[in-house]
């Protein structure tokens, strides 16, 4: 049984949308100003590696399957991002073109734990806000992993915005990385 984790890059003021190139947001790709070192890397890569499946929004999917096919590296990001199992919750997405994709519709919820329930390791959460929004009001997240990027935007998609219920978050950790103050925070919820 695994557990779903969010894994986000935000800003100080808890913007979650544009850490990279996005066409559509003009505050785009403040995460690529700082370095967050080789530990934030690590950390990143890591994190990669216990993932038994990648969980994304219909958005962050396109994106992303424009981008990894084409992508080399060293470290081994791009061979585990293009190999591991993705799944993508859209009620429009047909036919998906990255490499072992399933796209999940109908009772997200229900099958989002069936999926916990199937998979070995984390099913890991990047970018995807309205997804993340939604399985926050249904309970489902285990672990929410805040790559805090010092940087204000003051306008963007925020990884929290409204919910149905408040939920309390207990610490897990928090360390700073890299030489301009990228920290990690890592909650899970105080069940």
């Amino acid at each position: 049984m695994g557990q779903i984790v969010v894994s986000e890059f935000v800003t100080a003021d808890g913007v979650a949308e544009g850490p990279g190139t996005d066409q559509a947001f003009s505050r785009d790709q403040w995460a690529f100003r700082f370095d967050r070192g080789s530990d934030g890397d690590q950390f990143k890569l890591d994190e990669l590696k216990a993932a038994g499946a990648l969980l994304l929004g219909r958005l962050t999917y396109e994106g992303f399957a424009a981008a990894w096919p084409t992508i080399t590296d060293e470290a081994g990001f791009a061979v585990k991002m293009n190999s591991i199992p993705k799944y993508v919750v859209s009620g429009t997405l047909r036919e998906p073109t990255w490499q072992n994709t399933t796209v999940i519709t109908g009772n997200v919820p229900a099958a989002i734990e069936k999926l916990r329930d199937q998979v070995e390791g984390d099913v890991l959460i990047n970018g995807s806000t309205q997804l993340v929004r939604s399985l926050v009001d249904h309970d489902l997240i285990d672990e929410y992993r805040l790559m805090v990027f010092p940087v204000i935007v003051g306008a963007g998609k925020r990884l929290f915005g409204e919910t149905q219920a408040a939920a309390t978050l207990r610490l897990v950790e928090t360390r700073t990385v890299g030489p301009d103050g990228v920290t990690i925070v890592v909650y899970r919820p105080a069940r």
